[in-house]
Parts: C-alpha cells; structure tokens; sequence
C-alpha cells in the first residue's frame, strides 16, 4: 500500500475521538441549560459561575480532540518524508507456498512472513485491549479521593450517593444504611453531587435524590446525572413531587421510589432490591 492510501487515524485514535466528542456534546447540553437557568434567574444562585466553568471544559476537550488530530497528521507527514523512495510499480507478486517439513510424528507448516506478521499484530492488539481492561478495573478499585468524606469507608457493601438538603434526614438515611454495612457519601445540593460523581462515578453503585433541593431540583439534577452516565442507577426520594415530573423521570430510566419520611425497611429494600436489580442487568 503507498503512503497515499495509508490511514492518518488508527482504531485507537477513532475510539477516543468518539468518546471525546460525546463528552464535548454532553458539556455543550450542560451550557445551554445553564444558559437558560442564568437568563431565567437573573442573579439567582450561581449559574453564570458554573456556565463559566462548563465553557472552559469544553474549549479545553475541543483543544485535546484539535491537539490528538493534528499530532497524527504531523507525524504521518514526518514519517512520509523520512520513508525511503517507493520501489517501481509492480503489477502483482507471486508468493511461495508454504513449506512443509514432514516426520514421522506430524507435519509442520512453515507460516508465511505476512501470516506471522499480522499473527504479531493481532496478539498486541490484544495485549492492549487487556491492558485497558486492567487498568480501567484497577480505577474502579482505587481508593477513594482523601478530601471526600465517606460514612462507613470500610463497609462491606456497595457505595451509594445520598442527596439530600435536609440534614437531620440525611443523617437518619446515612446511618440506617451505614448499619446495613453501606458505604455512604452525604451532600446537599446538586452541584456538590455532581462534581463528586464527575470525579468518582464508576466507584457510586446507587444514588438516592431528594426531588427538592436548593438552586436545582432533583430532575433537574437527574438529568446531569443521565448526561455523565446513561446507565446510573438512581432512586428518588420526596414526601411529594409532581406526579408528572416523576412520571418523566421513571421513562428516562429512573430506578425507584423511596417515599418521606424514611423507614429503614423501606429504604433497605429499595436500596437492596435497586441494587440487585442493575447487577442481573449488567449480566
């Protein structure tokens, strides 16, 4: 194959192209609802803090994606111009067959050159694949940042995000799911659950949202929530909430309800029953 035909961007460089430009679709959905939240509210809260701090996320995600791109087509370049001439244009070659060296145990094939290159290939490819699995299982397992506070850090069960502005009734969740050997992050507002899942999300097994919650409410935040991860598990908390909003919620995907004020019983069996649930799922 000349240089002319040869790809500028290999499987790899494809795959995290992707993933970049749906992480930079994701951040550009996140400006404009802040966009409206802030023209909405005027003044109100902090959104033109946080539409800033989106703004900036996507210029730096577009410069990676511009950098990655460039980087290839200047190293291809390179690589052409460093290549020896081409040899003159051949119409086609005839290849050997393959050797065969006989005993009285067996017959061995001798593998042609390519056939032995592209086995070499294929057995880093896979080599990389593992080592992407391996590295992206030792991140699920790392330990949990030092400035997040965790309840239960040693439990012996899943670690689940309570959101929850009420602080009396987060503690009363907390420790009845803690006693249940839980793991349990508190925080009480929106912005505070979505930086933590930003940075820790895969370690999160469940999250548990109250539906009223200072500056964004719970759909609204189930909806950030959806943007970082399609797949979260979620269950709603509230003594009351518009029928309908719930209703929109549980068509995007929404886990459960758990009704206010809490019972341990009811919230152990939704938390469990949520829990197992997305396991059989993932199967």
């Amino acid at each position: 194959m000349t240089e002319s035909k040869q790809l500028i961007l290999d499987h790899e460089d494809l795959k995290w192209i992707a993933s970049a430009s749906t992480e930079l679709n994701s951040i550009l959905q996140q400006v404009s609802r802040y966009s409206d939240l802030a023209r909405r509210h005027k003044g109100e809260n902090n959104y033109i803090d946080l539409l800033g701090e989106r703004v900036d996320l996507a210029s730096k995600t577009a410069q990676a994606l511009f950098d990655r791109v460039t980087s290839k087509i200047l190293e291809k370049a390179a690589a052409s111009s460093a290549s020896p001439p081409a040899p003159p244009h051949i119409p086609f070659t005839v290849l050997p067959p393959p050797l065969r060296h006989t005993s009285s145990q067996s017959t061995v094939i001798t593998t042609a050159p390519r056939v032995e290159e592209a086995i070499s290939k294929l057995t880093a490819a896979v080599a990389r694949a593992n080592s992407v699995v391996k590295s992206s299982s030792a991140s699920a397992h790392a330990p949990l940042p030092a400035d997040i506070e965790v309840k239960n850090p040693k439990g012996n069960r899943e670690l689940i995000l309570l959101i929850e502005d009420e602080v009396e009734v987060a503690e009363l969740a907390a420790g009845m799911l803690a006693d249940e050997g839980y793991k349990v992050i508190v925080v009480h507002d929106g912005f505070a659950a979505l930086k933590i899942y930003e940075r820790i999300g895969k370690k999160i097994a469940l999250v548990i949202l109250d539906f009223f919650l200072p500056i964004m409410d719970g759909d609204a935040v189930f909806d950030e929530l959806r943007a970082l991860n399609p797949k979260i598990d979620v269950v709603l908390s509230s003594g009351f909430a518009e029928q309908s909003k719930i209703s929109s919620m549980l068509s995007q995907g929404l886990r459960g309800f758990i009704p206010k004020p809490y019972t341990s019983e009811k919230l152990l069996v939704q938390v469990r029953s949520t829990l197992d649930a997305g396991r059989q799922a993932a199967r």
